[in-house]
């Protein structure tokens, strides 16, 4: 007697980019193989190609541009069959508004004010951090030592019809920030990004004009930072009211070392995951950390192998 065998559903699977990186910026090459060697199949596009609107799965690895775009993009991330992050990590966390709920909920966050346009900005003493509200890769990110230039920066962004965020500067970044990555809720991995602001001037940006430079360099940080990395995942899931476990990615950085380590910002959109920091044999387990959370991510969303039957 022949057996009845289901059909294999092959799930459409894209890893989402930006028309200025349209295979992301290299970090992330590791993905596809390593998609592949169980037995899923993923391509990048960049995220405005019409045809991302297909796809099964949808994973945002380096839409680096969408803050020039934020209507069309949210209008995009509306449209998108699966996303993950998802939609809702999307809206709230593309706004860093974001820190005052984390702060809210008791996680060690670098103080920030917010002014929408039309209020008065008011500046801390000392050296301060001017950035939008909304923002990546640093862009319109600027420290300043004068508080005359900090506001104009400020006047600047509110021009253009941004919220301010304002940071009292910790001179502790100059030795780094610790960006910690957690796969599927779980730790992963750790790397050390170098200071990007000069004082009273710009970042460099790399040639795509999508992010500012920095200096990488792998990371094993103490228990007391990771556990600022674990509050604060665990409390934007709880904000958002999800599982821990339907963050495929997110990355936090803190500065400070086991001495009062602090959030300076949580990433859940589309960060940088550092896998080129790791070696070759850390990487290729962390990659698979990271495949497998898209297999419980595609059977969570009912689009698992066995999830399309021949009746």
């Amino acid at each position: 007697m022949k057996l009845a065998r289901p059909d294999v559903f092959h799930p459409r699977i894209v890893l989402a980019s930006c028309p200025a990186l349209p295979d992301g910026d290299g970090d992330d090459a590791g993905l596809v193989p390593a998609l592949r060697q169980r037995g899923l199949h993923a391509r990048w596009l960049p995220w405005d190609d019409p045809a991302t609107l297909d796809a099964d799965l949808v994973i945002m690895r380096a839409t680096w541009d969408y803050i020039d775009r934020l209507d069309e993009f949210l209008e995009w991330t509306r449209n998108v069959r699966n996303l993950v992050n998802s939609r809702d990590v999307v809206v709230w966390n593309t706004d860093k508004r974001y820190l005052s709920d984390l702060a809210d909920a008791g996680v060690p966050t670098v103080p920030s004010e917010f002014f929408a346009p039309g209020e008065d900005v008011a500046l801390p003493g000392g050296e301060v951090v001017v950035k939008p509200a909304i923002g990546v890769g640093s862009v319109g990110a600027q420290r300043f030592t004068d508080g005359a230039a900090a506001r104009r920066h400020a006047c600047e962004l509110h021009a253009s019809g941004r919220t301010v965020l304002v940071q009292p500067y910790d001179a502790r970044v100059q030795d780094g920030e610790t960006a910690l990555v957690f796969l599927g809720g779980e730790q992963s991995h750790a790397f050390t990004k170098g200071p990007i602001l000069p004082a009273d001037g710009r970042p460099d940006f790399d040639a795509s004009g999508t992010y500012a430079e920095e200096t990488l360099s792998p990371a094993e940080p103490d228990f007391e930072v990771w556990d600022v990395g674990h509050s604060a995942v665990a409390a934007a899931a709880a904000h958002l009211r999800i599982d821990v476990g339907e963050l495929l990615y997110a990355r936090v950085d803190v500065i400070g070392g086991r001495q009062d380590p602090r959030l300076l910002e949580l990433e859940l959109v589309e960060p940088s995951l550092g896998w080129r920091q790791l070696d070759a044999a850390t990487r290729g387990r962390r990659e698979r950390q990271f495949v497998v959370g898209v297999e419980r991510t595609l059977d969570r969303l009912g689009l698992g192998p066995l999830s399309h039957r021949r009746p």
